[in-house]
């Protein structure tokens, strides 16, 4: 049996119900699967750059220190050594590639596993239209009748015709995040506190994830 959740209006009014597919939004939650779709996420956006330098990349150390023999040191070659100031790293890093791949298939279930792991949280909207222009303080007023707090994350399509406006008007609020419905991924939906959702992008998840 499907779930039905209320469409709402800009203003917060009911509009009536939306079905949910069980198979999308009422999935057993993958904890495992959810766990390891959010490494890959984190290790993907890693921009492994740390970078040191050997011995044979520090600038300098051309000439023997000291003589070889007699000075009752221990010898040495170069003050570039590693077991000299400003000398080398032994096994610092290097530039490096962390991202990893998990089959897509995985990857579906764990989006479905987070979006019924917050399924009491979905707000679904019909659409933006009441924004007839880009303005921040009315989308605050939208959120304000949703009854949207906290970290909120926005699902919609910025490029139909009734949701324009909504990129500009939320560029200024640091507690939202617009994501497109192609782009959802299990970090955004698992941190947000309040998820908003518009009746368009519910179909068009549904019909990717159901593939």
């Amino acid at each position: 049996m499907s779930k039905q959740l209320t469409i709402h209006s800009s203003n917060g009014s009911n509009l009536g119900q939306i079905d949910l597919d069980d198979k999308v939004f009422g999935v057993e939650p993958n904890i495992h699967l959810m766990h390891l779709a959010l490494r890959r996420q984190l290790a993907n956006g890693r921009s492994g750059s740390a970078n040191s330098k050997t011995r044979s990349e520090v600038r300098g150390g051309g000439k023997k220190p000291w003589k070889q023999k007699g000075t009752g040191r221990a010898r040495a070659g170069s003050l570039r050594s590693p077991l000299f100031a400003g000398g080398g790293v032994i096994f610092g890093p290097k530039p490096r590639d962390y991202a990893f791949k998990i089959p897509t298939k995985a990857r579906r279930v764990a989006l479905k596993s987070a979006l019924s792991a917050r399924i009491e949280e979905l707000v679904v909207i019909k659409d933006f239209s009441e924004l007839t222009s880009p303005k921040t303080q009315a989308l605050v007023k939208i959120l304000d009748a949703l009854k949207a707090t906290g970290k909120i994350l926005i699902i919609a399509d910025a490029k139909q015709a009734e949701n324009q406006n909504i990129d500009l008007s939320s560029r200024n609020l640091p507690n939202v995040k617009l994501i497109i419905p192609s782009n959802i991924n299990v970090k955004d939906i698992l941190e947000a506190d309040s998820l908003i959702i518009t009746e368009s992008s519910i179909n068009e998840i549904t019909e990717r994830l159901m593939k």
